[in-house]
């Protein structure tokens, strides 16, 4: 791999936990990003490694947080990002019983999407020692092979519905090519006695791929469904082709290239479930979601996100009797965020409440051209003064001057933002993904008994969101009810306490062991006993 496309910020020949982040920490901020650095110095007795891994160098700026002291390994690669080797390509026959192997690996992979078994750990097991340089399977045999001309020409003449076979060929090659990467990363990688990987997709792979190699086991965590996201992703997307003539499309049919890195995308998944020995998610719809996915039953458990609620409850006694008129989005300002929900709802909620702002406190570098639709937006609907970009804040000191936390999201997880609002007492309104009702309205009779800590609105409904945030913003009985019950219930199953000593356990039972399944009880969250 060339320079360019890696940078070692921290070296250790040996970790505890080597964690595999995709996107994340620590170019990133919030999110996942923030999860990291909170469990990493959560537990200074562990010693920490970490792999970013990022698309392109540009595509990040300098860290966004200061690296931990137990984080003895940091080093980060650039899947999109690989510069030529100096000696012309040379072609080759390639071993063709290898590439029958990979067929049969796709046969697979087509069998369980269809809803069969995949049964593809046993394939992977084969077939990841021969991508190594030399290999029958090396980065060389894929990208100048004839048997890999025969595998890509033939998967396009028997699957392919656009009529482009560039295209098809092409993408192909993208999309594969990072996993030649991965295994070299693993060659190179610290050993670990045990392997944490925040997410499936690429980061999941390097995790399967480092779990055959190291023979240690390996954690997988999905703060979001990573598939999910990707397809959310993808629909949305504008840089993939549709060769298709207007009549051949048809209406609910999405273009074959956008399926067939949903396709990619989900069977990196399944390569992530099959090789984890714990697969965690933050709520129970999510984890009943990755066993739909092909996440074995027994395999997995939920752990909740928990905050520092002595960290913020203090600043409950900083605020005035009546709320700010303020509501305030708090993420990033990018399309998943649905931001342009939000300040349409504003436009309601100023009209009927003139004095009320929103602010939106989250960095814009991450995607600047939707940023800069957000900002056209606000001038478009008169709301320049009422609408402030605050940029990246510290919670600390927003949380007190604010009424209202606000998430438009059209995806999420469980949003630390919503937790670090009910422990300073903020209420929320959010969109109906994710776990946001399980917050706001609790899970289970006794969680609900505490009460409503705001309220949960439909997908991209500015008029819904603005008629559940006026109550909040104007009536100081009801805002004073919903705070109550946002700060009880975050103490009650929400504390970072909690969530260290879950995966204190989880860790140590990984670390103790080479393959012995975790005891579920000792980590599950109160949901699942």
């Amino acid at each position: 791999m060339s320079r360019a496309a890696s940078t070692v910020l921290r070296r250790a020949a040996a970790v505890d936990v080597l964690l595999l982040l995709e996107g994340t920490f620590p170019y990133v901020s919030g999110g996942v990003s923030s999860w990291v650095d909170q469990i990493v110095r959560g537990l200074p007795q562990i010693r920490f490694g970490a792999i970013f891994l990022g698309s392109r160098r540009a595509d990040y700026g300098e860290l966004k947080y200061a690296l931990p002291d137990n984080l003895d390994h940091l080093e980060c690669h650039y899947l999109h990002e690989r510069i030529g080797a100096a000696e012309q390509p040379a072609a080759c026959a390639g071993d063709a019983a290898a590439f029958a192997r990979v067929e049969a690996l796709h046969e697979r992979l087509r069998a369980w999407r269809a809803g069969g078994e995949s049964g593809i750990a046993p394939l992977l097991d084969v077939l990841l020692p021969q991508m190594a340089a030399g290999g029958a399977l090396d980065e060389r045999a894929f990208l100048h092979s004839a048997e890999s001309w025969r595998l890509i020409s033939a998967g396009y003449r028997a699957r392919c519905t656009d009529p482009s076979f560039v295209d098809y060929f092409w993408s192909v090659r993208i999309m594969h090519t990072p996993l030649w990467l991965l295994t070299a990363i693993a060659r190179s990688a610290p050993r670990a006695r045990a392997l944490h990987a925040i997410s499936t997709g690429y980061a999941g792979f390097l995790g399967a791929v480092l779990a055959a190699r190291q023979r240690r086991p390996l954690l997988l965590s999905e703060h979001g469904i990573y598939t999910k996201e990707r397809k959310i992703d993808l629909f949305q997307s504008a840089w993939i082709r549709d060769n298709r003539g207007v009549f051949e499309r048809r209406g609910g049919q999405i273009a074959y290239f956008k399926d067939l890195w949903i396709r990619f995308f989900e069977a990196l998944g399944r390569a992530s479930y099959d090789s984890a020995e714990r697969i965690v998610s933050l709520y129970e719809a999510n984890r009943q979601r990755q066993i739909a996915d092909g996440a074995p039953p027994a395999r997995t458990l939920s752990i909740p996100n928990g905050v520092d609620v002595a960290r913020f409850a203090p600043l409950r006694a900083q605020r005035a009797p009546a709320p700010p008129p303020v509501a305030c989005l708090i993420g990033r300002v990018v399309p998943i965020k649905d931001v342009k929900t939000f300040v349409r709802a504003l436009r309601t909620i100023v009209n009927r409440l003139p004095q009320a702002e929103g602010w939106i406190a989250g960095p814009e570098d991450e995607d600047p051209a939707y940023a800069q639709e957000c900002r056209l937006l606000v001038e478009s609907l008169g709301l320049q003064g009422r609408v402030r970009f605050l940029g990246f804040q510290q919670m600390t000191e927003l949380l007190p001057k604010i009424g209202l936390v606000v998430l438009s999201s059209i995806s999420e997880a469980l949003p630390l933002v919503i937790l670090e609002g009910f422990a300073a007492g903020v209420p929320c309104v959010a969109t109906d993904v994710g776990s946001c009702r399980q917050l706001i309205e609790g899970h289970g009779a006794e969680d609900r008994a505490l009460g409503a800590a705001g309220a949960v609105v439909r997908i991209a409904d500015p008029q819904a969101l603005a008629e559940a945030a006026l109550p909040l913003l104007t009536d100081a009985g009801r805002w004073q009810a919903a705070s109550s019950a946002g700060s009880a219930r975050v103490e009650r199953y929400y504390t970072q306490a909690l969530m260290f000593e879950r995966y204190r356990a989880l860790y140590e039972a990984a670390i103790g062991a080479e393959s012995a399944p975790v005891a579920a009880a000792a980590i599950a969250s109160p949901e699942q006993r």
